[in-house]
């Protein structure tokens, strides 16, 4: 049997009580998959209660098809464990706009989703949300 490995890359960090995630490269579903694995790894401390996540998206060049599924299944996730904002980062790109629109709902409940240019531009989005990141986050 061949067993593919992961094509892309990420970064996933907690800061106060936002996770911030760096997504790079084309995705594969081994990928989609290790990443939706560590996500909730690293969210564990905060579900319980409302937070925030930050993506940061310009060096990412979208995924195959087969990730859609694993990310909406862990979009579920997050809704059903205190995710209420999401603030994604990438220089304008309707490509882009249209993929993640696939795999991730804009409203829903208390949940809202909102895509900047600009990193400040999200961080301010966030910290009006009571969403904010340690003063040591890069």
């Amino acid at each position: 049997m061949i067993e593919l490995s992961n094509h892309g890359n990420f970064d996933i960090k907690v800061s106060g009580n936002v996770l911030c995630v760096t997504l790079s490269c084309s995705w594969n579903s081994q990928t989609a998959e290790a990443f939706s694995k560590q996500f909730m790894i690293q969210a564990e401390p905060l579900k319980g209660k409302a937070w925030g996540h930050l993506v940061l998206l310009d060096d990412w060049d979208l995924g195959v098809p087969e990730t859609v599924p694993v990310i909406e299944l862990l979009v579920a996730w997050c809704l059903e464990n205190g995710l209420t904002r999401a603030a994604h980062v990438y220089s304008p790109s309707m490509i882009k706009q249209y993929h993640l629109n696939k795999m991730v709902v804009e409203k829903f409940g208390v949940f809202q989703r909102h895509s900047f240019a600009h990193q400040a531009e999200a961080e301010a989005w966030l910290s009006a949300s009571g969403f904010h990141l340690d003063a040591a986050y890069p």
